[in-house]
């Protein structure tokens, strides 16, 4: 068995214009400050990042790794959840996630799926650079509109748009594949890439790629009412990353999953700072080392009600506290009668 790594932050919803959070330099050192030893990078924020220089240029990528390692973190991976987005998004969603991109691509679904594409392919590379074999995304979608069945869905709707959404990643987890590097879709609602029926949906159709894995994320699961226990169970050999993030469902007689279209602090479903909610991470954790998973365990702080920092803070020590050593030798080696093979075949009546 193996050790998770960690404990490590995704910077995304801490960078800001304000002193630690809007510099590379000042954001890892608070990161260490609060006990993280690891940092997950979000790619597109430029305060903390430049990923064509970083696709380009190694020295630079060492560079940015030193800065890291001499404020007391490591980098864990590069994200690209706003690009990946990018990369497949139904008309519905056009003018929405419009603003995830370039200002230049904006307006024109063609170019800015493009741009989409350009981005990812740019963070594998960079990754590559920074020694890093995996790499978060979101997968985009195309089918997510059609999610509930009414109107009735035409025969091969969903069909069509995964053996579109597919053909748009070939690509790219070739690319991964070149790189050395894993692609980690976090399974979100929101993605066609949201459970794990979704997931072997779109596997199958990349041919069982095998730089198409999962980022494990319960909250996401526990908001679907999903068991994320068996999950881990079913998707273990796919599972190359891990969210660190809590929630909790309460469903009333007025509302359920979908909410009624109701803020995040009033809905049934909602994400919470780590320990605040439902999710059972003591067992996940037994299950991930179970299954010798060896990545970082990445606290992604999402919460309607907790102050960010609060959170952060107290999101290390917990995920400290949930990490397991695990063991080098079994409980009852005290008890080993130091039997050999005839001893074996004598405690079973075996002759000869």
């Amino acid at each position: 068995m193996k050790t998770i790594k960690g404990p490590a932050l995704f910077l995304a919803q801490f960078a800001g214009d304000d002193a630690p959070f809007n510099s590379w330099d000042s954001i890892t050192k608070w990161a260490a400050e609060v006990g993280y030893k690891g940092v997950q990078i979000p790619s597109w924020d430029a305060r903390l990042f430049d990923l064509a220089k970083a696709a380009e240029s190694k020295d630079y990528c060492d560079e940015i790794c030193g800065v890291a390692k001499q404020n007391g973190v490591e980098v864990t991976e590069l994200s690209t959840h706003l690009q990946g987005q990018l990369v497949a998004v139904h008309p519905a969603y056009d003018e929405a996630f419009d603003g995830f991109a370039a200002p230049e691509v904006r307006g024109n679904p063609a170019a800015r799926q493009a741009w989409a594409v350009d981005q990812v392919t740019k963070a594998l590379h960079a990754s590559k650079h920074m020694g890093i074999e995996g790499h978060v995304t979101f997968s985009g979608a195309l089918a997510w509109p059609y999610i509930y069945p009414w109107p009735q869905r035409p025969a091969g709707l969903v069909e069509t748009a995964f053996d579109e959404l597919a053909k748009r990643w070939q690509p790219i987890l070739d690319t991964a594949d070149e790189c050395g590097v894993d692609v980690c879709y976090e399974i979100h609602p929101g993605e066609d890439l949201h459970d794990g029926i979704t997931f072997e949906m779109f596997l199958e159709r990349v041919n069982n790629h095998s730089r198409c894995n999962m980022l494990y994320d319960p909250s996401h699961y526990c908001l679907q009412a999903l068991d994320y226990l068996d999950n881990i169970d079913i998707y273990h050999e796919r599972i190359k990353m891990f969210h660190v993030k809590d929630a909790e469902f309460n469903p009333t007689g007025r509302q359920g999953v979908y909410s009624g279209y109701q803020s995040w602090v009033d809905r049934a479903g909602r994400f919470r700072s780590l320990g605040d909610g439902q999710i059972d991470f003591a067992a996940i954790f037994s299950k991930l080392s179970s299954y010798d998973f060896d990545g970082w365990a990445v606290v992604e702080w999402e919460c309607c009600l907790k102050h960010p920092e609060d959170g952060a803070r107290e999101g290390a020590e917990f995920v400290r506290q949930h990490i397991i050593r695990v063991t080098e030798k079994a409980f009852d080696d005290f008890a080993d009668g130091g039997t050999d093979d005839a001893a074996n075949k004598r405690m079973l009546g075996i002759e000869g």
